[in-house]
Order: structure tokens, then C-alpha cells, then sequence
């Protein structure tokens, strides 16, 4: 291993580093202001981004570094600027709300670092080992940050249930990995690939190991049966870290999820691809059933997300090139629009937990016209309506799940999108047509803060101009499907 070998690694050795700066940078600020911690974070984010553009992008093809462990390819670009936007839309969010918290913003931003970093190894794993240590060392620093609010009960527990089911999920995942290496040989992705060809399809161990590898990657991006730990864990949560791991972590496990079904086991697509469909199918119906009943805004917005994750394994079901550059794009889509939903939770003052009860949106429009507009905006595309963003991902997906034949998942996943226009819009009948409690003799009301509402801008620009413009972000998802031998 020579050191031009750690050359397309510098944007991760710079992550980390940053990581460390940033933590140290904060001690001596404590709880007194969290915004200088917060601005050298991003910036910490930004300079990673150029590094990524100078010396961690592929020069002619896919390239393998550090001992074949990971590879620099345009697949794992596309996931590593969009964990980078997303993570620094939610640090801009969070300053504020740090302040006001008078929690400490140096450990909060160094925590998203050291998780930006697993997602990183996770988006370029070329090994099944590099691969869960990426997937760890994320989920380790996101545990934290679910309990970051130590002294609220709401964060402890859900911290704690997410720590305890995500252990059990990596043991699952750990143990089909030894099931795939002890049928295989092998932890390398391309040499499991190629060995899978010679290996008979009647090999019950292999098929075993598969099932359990998609069950582990079931429980990250929270797909039914394996969602529990989901909505406690949204809701316990400081609010930005909600609208952190609700994009930024399910959009790299998806990146894993492809990487490994969508190309080493494509050559058993036939044995797992049932799986898939019921998880699919599943996942939209319970997730948009269940978000009709609640009345919290980050528990609805958790069980949407699970519905969303539904969504997105289509493209996975479908198996085609076509199905995964859906995938990409979806998982960008989502990021802006959900992003921007839980911006104005953020933003929403209310007794206890911010903005927490759909009713604190009531008469929304009367007195902060611009914020119900925005808010209009990501209820729009979360349901799927034109001309936003969400509209064109689902449109995407369903295209390519009726070209794989799989027309009756298309169909579930209409219908689902028309059931969640029964909870998205009860928040948009809440800021247009009601005026509140009257008994409520301290309404809820939109925080003042430069910082979330710049962050919040940019996601509801994003998700109109990628709905009336969607072709950049199409090819640029298209460009990564090399990397995973479809194209």
C-alpha cells in the first residue's frame, strides 16, 4: 500500500480530523453560544466537499483504495455530497435551537462529523467488513445524538430503545455476513459476486445469509416489520437530530442496500426479490396507515418516513438500472423535502417540545403567511403533488417498477400516496382555515432565527426547482450506476 493510495481518502482523513477540532473548539464555549461551533462545522463540511471534487472522485473509472477495502466511484460521490448538504442544513438548523436549549454545540457538531465519516465508508465500502465498520461507527455517534437531551425522559428512551434494537439488528447483520463468507470465502463485494455464479442456487446457507443481511438493511432504513424503533426514536429526539437521521442515515443505508443487492447478489435477484416486495409493499401500507391517528408532528412525520422508505425499495424490487438511478434521486428529493418539514417544527415555539402538536399550526397562514407557504411546499411533495420534487421522484420509481412488470406495487404505492393526503393536509387545513384555541392563552408562534429559515429556503427551492427541472439531478444519478455493473 503505497501513500497515493490514501490520496482519494483525504476528504475522510480531513472528516475525521475536523471532527476532533470541532470538539475541542467547543469547550471552551460551553452552553454560552453554539452558533461560532456550528459555522466552523460547515465550513469543516464545505472545504470536505472541495476536497471531494479535487482528489475523491474517480479519474477514469472506479478505483480501489486502501487495500481494496473501498472504492472511489461516482456512486459513492453522489451519496457523499448529499450526506454533506443534508448535515449542513441541519447543523445551520440546530444552532439556534442549541441556544435556546442552552445545550453545548461543540460535541452536537462533532458527533454529526464522526457520523458524516461512518456514512462515508458506508457509501464507498468495497468489503463486508469496511462496510459494518462504516455502518457502526455512524450508527454509534447517532445513538448519541437521539440522546443528546440528557436530562429529558423523551430523548432518553428513545435513545435507548434505538441503541438496544439497533445491536440486535447488527447481530442479525453480522451473522448472515459470516453465512455469506463461510459459503463464499470471501468478505471482498466483487469477489462474492463473481463466486455467487459458481455457487448452486440451492445453497440453503448462502440464501440464509442473504435474507439475514437484508433484514439487518431493512432495520437502517426502517422498513416494516423492522420500524419499531422508529417513531420513539423521532420523537425523543432534539428536533434537528430527527431531521438529521430521517435523511442523511436512510440515504446511506440505501447507498449500502444497492451496493450490495443491486449489484454483489443481483445474480440471486430472484431469491430475494419476494422479499423485498412484501418489505415494499408492507412498509407503505402500515407506515401511511399509521400516520392517519397521529396528532404529534415528528411522530407523523416518523411514520411518513417509513412509508417513504417503502417507496424507495420499489426501485430496489424493480432490479434494473432504471429502478436504482430512481432510488438515487429519490433519496436526494426526500432530503430537501423532509428537511425543510421538520425546519418549521424547528421554528415553532410551543410550550415543552417545539411545535410538536399539529395544532400548533393552527391560523399558521394569518400570522406568518411566508413560513404556511414553505410548510405548503413540503406537505406538497412529501404527498407527491406536481410540481414539486416528490412528485417527479415517485413518478420515477413507479416507472421503473411497472417496466420490471411489478405493476401491483406500483399500484399499492398510488394508492398509499392518496391515503397520506389525509395527514399531510391536516396540517395544511391547521395554517389555513383554523385560527387556533381561543382558551390558549400563549399560542404557538414562529421563532425569529436568520440561520434555520436560510436553511429552510434552500430546501423549499430545491424541492420546486427539482420538480420543474429534474434532468441535472437524473443524470448525475445515472452517472453512478456503472459502479454497480448495470450500465
Amino acid at each position: 500500500m503505497s501513500l497515493a493510495d490514501f490520496v482519494p481518502f483525504l476528504p475522510e482523513i480531513f472528516l475525521g480530523c475536523a471532527g476532533f477540532i470541532v470538539l475541542l473548539a467547543g469547550i471552551p464555549l460551553g452552553r454560552r453560544g453554539s452558533r461560532p461551533v456550528i459555522a466552523l462545522a460547515v465550513a469543516a463540511l464545505a472545504a470536505t466537499a472541495v476536497l471531494i471534487f479535487l482528489v475523491g472522485r474517480p479519474a477514469a473509472g472506479p478505483q480501489l483504495i486502501l487495500g481494496d477495502m473501498l472504492v472511489v466511484d461516482q456512486f459513492a460521490v453522489f451519496f457523499k455530497l448529499l450526506v454533506l448538504a443534508a448535515s449542513a442544513l441541519a447543523l445551520v438548523m440546530a444552532a439556534g435551537y442549541l441556544d435556546r436549549a442552552q445545550y453545548s454545540g461543540g460535541e452536537f457538531a462533532s458527533l454529526i462529523l464522526f457520523a458524516d465519516l461512518g456514512m462515508f465508508i458506508m457509501a464507498s465500502g468495497a468489503n463486508l467488513a469496511s462496510l459494518y465498520v462504516g455502518l457502526e461507527l455512524m450508527a454509534l455517534s447517532v445513538y448519541v445524538l437521539v440522546g443528546y437531551f440528557k436530562l429529558e425522559v423523551k430523548s432518553n428512551e428513545g435513545a435507548v430503545k434505538y441503541f438496544v434494537l439497533g445491536a440486535a439488528s447488527s447481530a442479525i447483520l453480522l451473522y448472515g455476513i459470516s453465512l455469506i463468507y463461510g459459503t463464499t470465502g470471501s468478505l471482498d463485494l466483487e469477489t462474492i459476486r463473481v463466486t455467487l455464479a459458481e455457487v448452486p442456487h440451492q445453497n440453503f446457507l448462502l440464501l440464509l445469509g442473504i435474507a439475514l443481511v437484508a433484514f439487518g438493511m431493512l432495520f437502517k432504513v426502517a422498513a416494516v416489520p423492522f420500524h419499531v424503533w422508529t417513531p420513539d426514536a423521532y420523537e425523543g429526539a432534539p428536533t434537528p437530530v430527527t431531521a438529521f437521521i430521517s435523511v442523511a442515515p436512510k440515504a446511506v443505508a440505501f447507498a449500502m442496500f444497492l451496493r450490495l443487492f443491486a449489484g454483489t447478489f443481483a445474480g440471486e435477484v430472484e431469491h430475494w426479490r419476494m422479499l423485498l416486495w412484501i418489505a415494499s409493499a408492507a412498509t407503505m401500507i402500515y407506515g401511511n396507515v399509521a400516520a392517519l391517528t397521529q396528532i404529534n408532528v415528528k411522530r407523523m412525520l416518523a411514520y411518513s418516513s417509513i412509508a417513504h422508505a417503502g417507496y424507495a425499495l420499489m426501485g430496489l424490487v424493480a432490479g434494473s438500472d432504471a429502478g436504482t438511478w430512481a432510488v438515487l434521486m429519490y433519496m436526494a428529493v426526500y432530503a430537501f423535502m423532509n428537511l425543510g418539514a421538520f425546519g418549521f417544527v424547528i421554528l415553532l415555539e410551543s410550550r415543552g417540545y417545539a411545535g410538536e402538536r399539529i395544532e400548533d399550526f393552527a391560523g399558521l397562514a394569518r400570522r406568518h403567511p411566508g413560513a404556511a407557504a414553505g410548510m405548503l411546499i413540503f406537505m406538497l411533495g412529501l404527498a407527491g403533488i406536481p410540481p414539486t420534487a416528490g412528485f417527479m421522484g415517485k413518478l420515477y420509481l413507479w416507472a421503473a417498477t411497472v417496466e420490471a412488470g411489478y405493476i401491483w406495487l406500483a399500484v399499492i404505492s398510488v394508492l398509499m400516496s392518496a391515503v397520506s393526503l389525509y395527514y399531510y393536509f391536516r396540517l395544511v387545513v391547521q395554517m389555513y382555515l383554523k385560527e387556533g384555541d381561543a382558551e390558549d392563552e400563549s399560542p404557538a408562534e414562529m421563532l425569529s432565527d436568520r440561520w434555520a429559515g436560510a436553511a429552510i429556503a434552500v430546501c423549499a427551492v430545491m424541492t420546486l426547482a427539482i420538480g420543474l427541472w429534474p434532468a441535472p439531478l437524473v443524470g448525475w444519478a445515472k452517472s453512478g450506476l456503472s459502479a454497480l455493473g448495470l450500465v
